[in-house]
């Protein structure tokens, strides 16, 4: 006999959006990851995600606890919870709770419950399309909302899909740089086609042509705001479906290589979130290409964050999502990933299978339909990956082997590669107590960093030098440290 329905009535959440507005442009994900580096900032540990950010905005979270206080009142300086929209703390504590719960709804901020078109009653404030909305300007004091992300947001707005491509990478325009510009004059609804469709592509080719040559660190706060205008166009919505799926491809590609630019430059965190939000992307828009790509991204990702059983993981389902798009080199890629899984996780047997299957995917040679992404894919990246494997299972004179190989092979253009494989031969030199010829590789190394700027890179070196030190005593070494020491 079936249970008679419940009579308790659910409860009733009034949404935060005083909240909702403070988050801006930014994804729910992207916007987690601001409370977790704010958090960071003044000491406290809050494992925000995309999830608890929903939570505060449907208004089941009415109050924060005391860290996410802390953590609120340090991202947005001069607000209060109330001004954040929270209920007041004795208001949803304990008996004060039962007390004062019709009271806290009464001072609640009123919210709409539908959608209009008249944006003035609108839930959540238009960010897609107007650069003056009440949180976009509120949300300009969060630390990580930085100047360079204002701008972006005003170039695309004001001055369309160009602006979008090549001012928020490859400079400002003088006037974005005014401690308050005026605001546009935009139209209530913006209008996404080709043209925008084209240069969120751009702003794809634009980061990875620039990541090539500069490496993560100093690109990654322009590149947000590309990401961030590219979800906006995907909000304001189109009338073809065929704008809808560029869109969703673009944007998903731009989530991946702002997430690369993250990982190179050390913001683990960061870079999970986006290539979490790449993937939802292409589940959404069912685009085994951009499945594949976000699992890669995210084998590479788990495997230096020292989570190897998620990069073999990760690694497999990408494969799977890239088996019906017959490119080998794409596959060939996926192997790598999943061998630096299994050398994270000190399975020679695995690594080894793994790296066989990559080699062997790799020599069936490029495809019409490899992914343009792929580009830096060719030999010295075989090279270096397996170098890389190699030294995870503490076998240096493979490694350093490999790690040569990729040196001499790598094309000149690649610089932030050039200067990552000759930093992986220094460790692994200095690693087999090559002291001078690892010395030497360090310092070439070095010679790279004026142009590239990598976490990564810079942490490799770190590494050498710590393997170097019991041989400071020779000429040639005590100059790479004191070079280096010169550079942190």
């Amino acid at each position: 006999m079936a249970s008679p329905p419940s009579t308790s009535p659910a409860p009733q959440h009034r949404p935060n959006t005083a909240f909702r507005a403070l988050r801006g442009h930014l994804s729910p994900g992207e916007f987690a990851a601001a409370v977790r580096r704010s958090a960071r900032e003044i000491g406290e540990q809050v494992s925000c995600d995309a999830r608890y950010i929903g939570r505060v905005e449907s208004g089941e979270i009415r109050c924060p606890n005391y860290a996410y206080e802390r953590v609120f009142l340090h991202m947005f300086p001069g607000c209060s919870l109330t001004d954040m929209g929270f209920a007041p703390r004795e208001a949803v504590r304990g008996r004060a709770a039962r007390t004062r719960r019709a009271h806290a709804d009464e001072r609640a901020p009123l919210q709409s419950p539908t959608r209009r078109n008249d944006s003035t009653h609108s839930p959540h404030p238009p960010f897609t399309i107007r650069s003056d909305s009440p949180g976009f300007t509120a949300f300009l004091n969060c630390p990580e909302y930085d100047e360079e992300s204002d701008v972006l947001r005003r170039a695309f707005m004001t001055g369309g899909p160009a602006a979008l491509a090549t001012t928020s990478l490859g400079g400002t325009a003088p006037s974005a740089r005014a401690a308050h510009p005026a605001p546009p004059a935009v139209p209530a609804h913006a209008h996404v086609g080709d043209a925008e469709a084209g240069a969120v592509e751009d702003a794809v080719r634009r980061i990875r042509l620039l990541d090539d040559r500069h490496g993560g660190t100093r690109l990654y706060r322009r590149a947000i705001g590309s990401l961030q205008a590219a979800y906006g166009m995907l909000d304001a919505g189109t009338h073809r479906q065929s704008i809808t799926d560029r869109l969703h491809a673009g944007a998903g590609e731009l989530a991946i290589s702002v997430g690369w630019l993250a990982h190179d430059s050390g913001r683990y965190s960061d870079a999970r979130s986006h290539y979490g939000e790449a993937l939802a992307t292409a589940r959404v828009a069912q685009d085994p290409a951009l499945e594949a790509h976000a699992f890669c991204n995210t084998a590479f990702l788990a495997r230096d964050a020292g989570r190897p059983r998620e990069a073999v993981r990760a690694a497999q389902a990408g494969r799977q999502a890239a088996e019906s798009l017959g490119s080998h080199h794409l596959l060939s890629l996926l192997a790598l990933r999943e061998a630096g899984g299994w050398s994270g996780l000190g399975d020679r047997a695995g690594c080894q299978q793994a790296l066989a299957r990559a080699r062997r995917l790799f020599g069936k040679g490029t495809r019409e339909n490899d992914p343009e992404w792929m580009t830096f894919f060719g030999e010295a990246e075989l090279e270096g990956l397996e170098a890389q494997c190699w030294s995870a299972l503490g076998m240096w004179d493979r490694a350093a082997e490999h790690a040569a190989r990729a040196v001499q092979l790598q094309d000149p253009h690649f610089t932030r590669n050039r200067a990552l494989f000759t930093a992986e031969l220094a460790g692994d030199l200095a690693a087999l107590g090559q002291a001078e010829e690892a010395a030497a590789a360090g310092s070439q190394a070095l010679d790279f960093l004026g142009r590239v700027q990598s976490t990564r890179i810079s942490a490799m070196l770190e590494a050498a030098a710590e393997r170097l030190t019991a041989f400071r005593g020779e000429p040639a070494v005590a100059a790479f440290l004191h070079r280096r020491a010169a550079t942190v």
